[in-house]
């Protein structure tokens, strides 16, 4: 009886964060160890079905930078990464493109599926959703202070989102799962980074919230100490100072541009734990680093 009643308290508990949420929209970047464990993907799923039943609107944004690796390797072709950005010619761009749209993608779809859900797939190209433009490659390794010189190729960055064919899904109680790949206005398409991506949609929808799933616990510290709580404000001294630097820049940028649009806050969180969605919404303390 006790277990019983442990589990109702748990239920009570969540009763005011579903009230606060229910009809609002959450953007959800997922990739890392979520995406290739099997039970934390089943963990993920079940999440987001969950949040569908409740009345809360989940919007999927992926990656899939280790299957397009894979994929690579596979057909012998040469991966070159130049500040973090893979080097992407335009054979590189099909099998990106392949990999991403057709085969992540769907992946996602259909796992989603099986649990009960009501998922649709698609990527920037779709309805023109997302509006890209090739990325200034010597602008961008300069920001990153980069003292590499290339040029990334078909690498994009975004122009503009267009989120009616999201906001009809919605409306069609469907789960858009978006793949991060856009065109541009002279029809070539670019594989875009699936963090920036996921807050320009996150901007676009004027979401309550963007969820960033990771391999680590959120933003550390120099020693090591995870940050709970932080201004966006704090986000450029921090970069400077090295504190955040790597893989994580492209993350606390998404969350720029998503509170700058109006999102009200913004969660790096570690994807390796079971439900860590659920934990995030739905629990007094969440998990991660949280951005405001």
């Amino acid at each position: 009886m006790e277990k019983l009643i442990e589990k109702a308290s748990v239920l009570l508990e969540a009763l005011p964060y579903i009230k606060r949420f229910y009809g609002k929209t959450v953007v959800i970047k997922y990739g890392g160890n979520a995406m290739i464990k099997e039970e934390l993907k089943r963990s993920f799923a079940k999440d987001i079905v969950l949040l569908k039943y409740i009345g809360i609107n989940p919007v999927i944004v992926h990656g899939g930078g280790p299957q397009i690796g894979e994929f690579l390797k596979r057909l012998n072709i040469e991966t070159r990464f130049v500040g973090g950005m893979r080097v992407t010619d335009r054979e590189t761009m099909n099998i990106v493109e392949m990999v991403l749209v057709g085969k992540v993608n769907k992946e996602i779809v259909k796992l989603i599926n099986s649990h009960g859900g009501n998922a649709v797939g698609l990527s920037g190209k779709d309805g023109n959703f997302i509006v890209a433009r090739k990325m200034d490659s010597k602008k961008y390794l300069s920001e990153i202070k980069s003292s590499e010189v290339a040029d990334l190729g078909f690498v994009g960055e975004v122009e503009k989102v267009n989120p009616e064919i999201v906001l009809k899904l919605l409306e069609s109680k469907f789960i858009p799962v978006i793949a991060p790949v856009g065109v541009g206005k002279d029809f070539e398409v670019y594989n875009i980074n699936a963090d920036i991506v996921a807050g320009e949609v996150a901007a676009a929808l004027k979401a309550e919230k963007l969820i960033m799933l990771t391999d680590i616990e959120g933003i550390k510290d120099k020693k090591g100490n995870l940050i709970s709580t932080l201004s966006k404000d704090e986000i450029p001294t921090l970069i400077n100072d090295g504190t955040i630097s790597g893989g994580m820049i492209p993350k606390v940028k998404a969350c720029q541009i998503a509170l700058s649009a109006g999102v009200k806050k913004a969660h790096i969180i570690d994807g390796r734990i079971l439900h860590a969605v659920l934990l995030e919404i739905f629990t007094r303390e969440g998990i991660g680093t949280e951005i405001s």
